[in-house]
């Protein structure tokens, strides 16, 4: 059983990749100008990865593939701004 039934859901799944990476690739080139970066530890990371596949997870079931794309792109976001805030 495939969870990309069609062609809409498949673009969003594109859109969605393209802008995660766009937001990360952002946070990175802003983190590299900041004297004080410090690359946030990989335990973080990973823990804000799981908070925003759980926010997903939940936004697809309970509202379908569109709201899983926006909780998803909007918690990347959120999350690469965190990291590098408090990092």
């Amino acid at each position: 059983m495939s969870l990309l039934k069609g062609p809409v859901d498949r673009r969003i799944w594109l859109v969605t990749v393209v802008t995660i990476v766009a937001i990360v690739a952002v946070g990175t080139i802003v983190a590299r100008s900041l004297p004080s970066y410090a690359p946030a530890p990989i335990v973080l990371r990973l823990a804000a990865a799981v908070v925003v596949t759980v926010f997903v997870a939940i936004a697809k079931v309970r509202y379908g593939a569109r709201a899983a794309a926006v909780t998803g792109v909007a918690g990347v976001l959120i999350a690469v701004v965190l990291l590098i805030a408090f990092a």
